[in-house]
C-alpha cells in the first residue's frame, strides 16, 4: 500500500556525517588509562541500551568503566561524553547540500542511531537538520536500527507507508531491515551512485512526484 508520497530517509553517520573522528577511541582510552583494545571493546558492547535511549550518558560511561575495572568518577565521565561527543561531530558538506536540494522533489527524512545527548549536541550544531520533514533519533525514540521499532516509528510520524519510503544507508544489515517492513532500500556507497538511484526511484514506478503538501508542525523527537 502507497500513501503516494516520495519520501527519502536518510541515515546520518557514513551517509550525511562522517564516521568517528580518527584517534578519537585512543584519546578516550587514555583518558581512562585503558589499553585502546580493551576500551574499545567495551565502548561498543556497552553502546546498544546507550543508542536505544534505555540508558543516560553516565550510565553508559559507568558501565564502560566498569567493564574496563577502573574508577568511576563523574569528573571523567563528562570528558569521556564530551570527547565522544566531539568525535561524531563531522559532517560531509556535499551530502548536506544534496541532502537539501532533494527537498524540491521528495520529503526527506532522517533516522540514526545516536545516543540522546549526542542528538542534542548535533541539532544545535547542524541548522540544517531543522529544515528536514522529520527527524528520528535513536536515543529519543527508544528504538534503534536494526529494529523494527525505529522504521515503524517514521511511518507512523509522518502519516505515511511504507512503500513510500526509499531508506538509504551505508549498513546493508539496516537496508535488509528497511525493506522487510516494505521500504524500498539503498545500501549507500557515494553521492553519485545514491543521485542516480534515487532519479530513478522518483521516475520509475513513483511517477512525477512532488513533495506533499501536508507537513508536520513537530518534526522532532523529543520524548
Amino acid at each position: 500500500m502507497s500513501t503516494d508520497r516520495s519520501i527519502v530517509l536518510f541515515d546520518l553517520f557514513g551517509v550525511i556525517a562522517r564516521h568517528q573522528r580518527p584517534g578519537a577511541l585512543e584519546k578516550m582510552a587514555a583518558r581512562a588509562h585503558a589499553p585502546t583494545e580493551a576500551f574499545t571493546t567495551a565502548y561498543w558492547a556497552c553502546r546498544p541500551p546507550y543508542d536505544a535511549g534505555q540508558q543516560s550518558a553516565p550510565e553508559y560511561w559507568t558501565a564502560v568503566l566498569r567493564w574496563l575495572s577502573v574508577p568511576v568518577d563523574a569528573g571523567t565521565i563528562e570528558e569521556l561524553r564530551l570527547t565522544d561527543i566531539d568525535s561524531w561531530s563531522r559532517v560531509d558538506g556535499s551530502m548536506v547540500a544534496y541532502v537539501q536540494s532533494l527537498r524540491d522533489v521528495a520529503e526527506v527524512a532522517l533516522l540514526s542511531n545516536i545516543p540522546s545527548d549526542h542528538a542534542d549536541a548535533f541539532l544545535a550544531a547542524q541548522p540544517w537538520l531543522h529544515d528536514l520533514d522529520h527527524v528520528a533519533f535513536s536515543g529519543k525514540i527508544g528504538a534503534a536500527k536494526p529494529a523494527t521499532a525505529a522504521f515503524h516509528h517514521c511511518v507512523v510520524a509522518m502519516r505515511a507507508a511504507p512503500a513510500d519510503f526509499l531508506f538509504v544507508d551505508d549498513r546493508a544489515e539496516n537496508v535488509r531491515a528497511a525493506r522487510a517492513t516494505g521500504m524500498n532500500g539503498h545500501v549507500f556507497t557515494g553521492r553519485d551512485e545514491l543521485a542516480a538511484v534515487i532519479d530513478t526511484w522518483l521516475t520509475t514506478g513513483r511517477g512525477s512526484r512532488t513533495r506533499s503538501p501536508m507537513r508536520r508542525d513537530s518534526r522532532y523527537e523529543t520524548q
